[in-house]
């Protein structure tokens, strides 16, 4: 059955982490996403492990169900494919800076003008209202300015950035539901509408939802970082042998807890007595249960935990995921040929719809692999394809250049 964004048309000109991420996640919806590279291609093909140039890991798993077409915007040949593209498409979306792109000629304004109804989804790092926008921004600087980076440093350890891109794709999740709510608006009415999603304000919406904490009353009852999460005692517990993650939240777990342990005494101490006292007293909650957790080893620990029904689990390398055999059970991994790159791993939608499944349906693509098709597709003729490809306006690939970057 075909996903539930079936029939829609998506005009791509991001690059990197958080535009490719989010336009992706509509492909898996069945959405037809086209996406536009210049000359050069998306800085992801240049770096990582991969079998040929161009396809390394990080871009095939960001540019899964999408053609791939090269435009020099730059240039009128390549300019005027995309207004065509845009005519004919349900949403437009960009990571470009404001200026470029008006530079370009594809502002919102010009856009419309070509397609009054497109939905058009700005992603950039800062919001254009503010004193910040237009700034360039990657990843790190998003964390750096969200205060992720500085929660990392809770307790006087080093600052640190997180070790994934979490700005970025958090950010592409905002943008997809964005230009998803957009859609329906446009089912519903017929009109279109320009979307923003900020880099900077999606990450401190997402940060701050537990750790605005005191400052959320005015005047603040108390500094801003949730006590129970900004503490430098929340590390997975060190076992007898190893690490482990453990969280009797409830009553009942606690009591669960105590007694697997032999412990039954400390429910008396007042501190773990409800679970408003353990909240309030969070450290100290938690170099109680550091100190109950060093006196086992993390199978006997696995063992007690699932005998009391308590939420855990030991902690994973990124090795061991890939081996997880839950994953395999529900069928996660979705591996096959590549027609270029040979056998290859990616994830499908961790989610499902009974009736409307995400799914794969289109390897990651080539550098400029589809060009020729979709300008066809388009209204081109050959003779007027080869003399775009001829004036350096299009790019597209050959037999003979599959491997090329």
């Amino acid at each position: 059955m075909p996903g539930p964004f079936d029939g829609l048309r998506i005009v791509d000109v991001t690059t990197v982490f958080v535009g490719p991420y989010a336009s992706q996640l509509l492909g898996d919806m069945g959405a037809d996403v086209i996406k536009i590279e210049a000359p050069d291609g998306d800085l992801t093909r240049s770096a990582g492990p991969r079998a040929n140039p161009g396809m390394p890991a990080n871009f095939m798993q960001l540019n899964r169900n999408k053609r791939a077409i090269a435009l020099d915007l730059k240039t009128d040949g390549g300019a005027r494919a995309l207004r065509k593209l845009i005519r004919k498409a349900d949403v437009f979306v960009h990571n470009m800076r404001p200026e470029p792109l008006a530079r370009l000629g594809f502002d919102y304004a010009q856009v419309k003008k070509l397609k009054p109804d497109i939905v058009y989804c700005n992603i950039w790092g800062f919001g254009r209202a503010g004193r910040y926008a237009g700034r360039p921004a990657y990843d790190d600087v998003i964390q750096a300015a969200s205060g992720l980076v500085a929660l990392e440093a809770f307790g006087g350890k080093p600052a640190r950035y997180v070790p994934s891109l979490i700005a970025d794709k958090t950010t592409g999740l905002f943008a997809a539901y964005a230009i998803a709510a957009a859609l329906f608006h446009q089912l519903k009415t017929g009109e279109g509408q320009e979307v923003e999603v900020p880099m900077f304000e999606s990450m401190v919406s997402f940060t701050m939802i537990e750790h605005l904490w005191g400052e959320s009353f005015i005047p603040a009852r108390d500094r801003a970082g949730s006590k129970r999460h900004a503490t430098p005692l929340r590390w997975p517990y060190a076992t007898a042998d190893g690490f482990i993650c453990a969280l009797p939240g409830s009553d009942r777990h606690w009591r669960a807890f105590l007694k697997s342990a032999g412990r039954e005494d400390i429910w008396d101490n007042p501190v773990v007595a409800t679970r408003a006292t353990r909240s309030d007293n969070a450290e100290a909650v938690l170099a109680i249960m550091a100190e109950i957790m060093a006196t086992r080893t993390t199978a006997q620990w696995v063992e007690a935990l699932t005998e009391a029904g308590i939420p855990f689990m030991p902690i994973s390398t990124l090795d061991d995921v890939v081996a997880d055999p839950h994953l395999a059970d529900v069928g996660f991994w979705h591996e096959f040929d590549h027609p270029s790159e040979g056998r290859i791993r990616l994830m499908n939608p961790p989610f499902s719809l009974s009736r409307t499944p995400a799914k794969i349906t289109r390897p990651p693509p080539r550098f400029a692999e589809h060009t020729r098709a979709v300008l066809a597709e388009f209204g081109y003729g050959e003779a007027e394809i080869q003399r775009l490809i001829d004036a350096g306006a299009v790019i597209a690939a050959t037999e003979d250049d599959s491997h090329k970057s």
